[in-house]
């Protein structure tokens, strides 16, 4: 079961890699957990992605597309994974696919999970004036500018891997606006029909 999930900031893709995670028992990975546990664990390209880091710069697509490499290779991998937040672009979803086919590794699905982004701008204006009106803290980031950014990044970095994995046959869009339970059972549905 190995498979990517597309689709904005707030589009839920989070929600849906944990739900599937514990149903099917394979890991979540996300970019900055694998750059973290990689530093951590001082290995040779984590070394290299610490002296970027520390130097204030962006990691390298090389240095990302190494350390994706190595840890779908890692034993809790042996059933499958979910990449959230990776590829964020096609060159990357290349790199990717190199690195796959020399494990003899195939994707069972890229789901994309469409959603309305005015609706989710609305969702975050409300979500702030609830938490202001409970007397909460408002994170930086957690604000309708911060979010607009976010959405106008991902649409010019990251939604032509939507094009990319279309002409490879291998996208599956959903409807991210649905209730949750139903956009589970919709990717549970895709990944059930990959398997058969």
């Amino acid at each position: 079961m190995r498979l990517i999930f597309l689709g904005p900031p707030g589009a839920g893709k989070g929600t849906q890699a944990k739900r599937l995670t514990e149903k099917y028992g394979i890991p979540q990975l996300s970019t900055g957990d694998m750059l973290r546990a990689a530093v951590s664990a001082g290995t040779e390209i984590g070394k290299r992605a610490k002296a970027v880091m520390d130097a204030g710069g962006l990691v390298s697509d090389d240095i990302v597309n190494q350390i994706v490499a190595e840890r779908i290779e890692e034993a809790d991998c042996g059933k499958g994974f979910i990449l959230d937040g990776y590829p964020r672009t096609v060159p990357q979803a290349m790199a990717l696919s190199e690195a796959m086919k020399a494990k003899n590794l195939t994707l069972d699905a890229v789901i994309e999970l469409k959603v309305d982004e005015e609706a989710l701008v609305r969702r975050i204006e409300s979500r702030v004036a609830e938490t202001i009106a409970a007397g909460g803290t408002v994170r930086s980031d957690d604000n309708p500018e911060a979010f607009r950014k976010r959405l106008a990044e991902y649409r010019a970095k990251t939604a032509p891997l939507s094009a990319y994995y279309e002409e490879q046959g291998e996208l599956v869009a959903l409807d991210g606006m649905a209730d949750v339970d139903a956009v589970t059972n919709a990717i549970i549905g895709v990944l059930e029909k990959s398997a058969a």
